[in-house]
């Protein structure tokens, strides 16, 4: 999948691609969505043109992003029905509220807001401890900023194993959303020297619940866990695919340090 000017393409086949994509037969979308799979075929191969309803609802089964739903609109003939606003519209100001409280709330421990390509949008003042002696450009894009070797690579104990984490959630994140770009920025941080073995599957050690950054700071380890928050029932573009990450001290010995400082 791509999100070029993919409206430009007949909206069966690229319900079709949708459907493919995410592995189903058009038994199993006619089963899911309750339409029968001769109209599900006639749809792909235009010899039925859906409404905008039935783009909606095909959407839906198919858990197509809010973006690529508008795609299909277009190609159809409708117009989009989602909104793209930007974070400092009016209509926004209960979610920049919102975002504003949780990253305040979340201090001293560092937190992020990124939108569908990683890029930074927003933080609070602890994420000064991760972003230290990190370049502007690099800090534009947090996985960029986490895996070059100009940026936080360099100071990361762990660097195999939390780049393995940061990859694989990338690459399902392509699964998920057929981003071109998102692909392309795989491709690129795959490209990053890494002296560490990375794993293949995440296999914990003795008590390890979940996979730590650990992150080297002056004499000491710092090591933390990150929480992923999505707003729940986003009806515009961009609330859709604006993600929070927040930093937890993984021991008490981070706790304590962050508390500190």
């Amino acid at each position: 999948m791509t999100t070029a000017p993919i409206y430009r393409r007949p909206v069966g086949e690229l319900l079709r691609q949708w459907r493919e994509h995410r592995r189903l037969s058009q038994l199993d979308l006619s089963i899911q969505a309750e339409i029968s799979t001769r109209h599900v075929s006639f749809l792909e191969t235009g010899r039925s043109k859906p409404s905008r309803d039935m783009i909606l609802h095909l959407s839906e089964h198919l858990d197509i992003p809010l973006r690529e739903r508008n795609h299909l609109l277009l190609a159809a003939g409708y117009a989009p029905v989602y909104s793209e606003s930007t974070l400092g519209s009016p209509q926004m100001v209960a979610v920049r509220e919102a975002i504003g409280k949780l990253l305040a709330g979340h201090e001293p421990y560092p937190a992020v807001v990124v939108d569908r390509g990683w890029n930074l949008v927003d933080a609070n003042a602890g994420i000064a401890l991760l972003a230290e002696g990190i370049s502007p450009d690099l800090l534009a894009n947090v996985l960029r900023a986490s895996l070059h070797p100009d940026g936080l690579a360099p100071r990361i104990a762990n660097l195999g194993e939390w780049r393995a984490h940061l990859l694989g959630r990338l690459k399902r994140q392509i699964g998920l959303t057929g981003d071109s770009g998102l692909a392309e920025l795989y491709a690129e941080l795959r490209g990053y020297p890494c002296d560490q073995p990375e794993p293949e599957v995440e296999v914990p050690g003795p008590g390890d619940i979940l996979v730590p950054l650990r992150l080297r700071q002056a004499d000491r380890e710092l090591s933390f866990f990150s929480v992923m928050a999505t707003f729940g029932t986003p009806l515009d573009i961009t609330v859709a695919e604006l993600m929070i990450e927040s930093f937890f001290p993984a021991d008490e010995e981070t706790s304590r340090f962050l508390r500190g400082a």
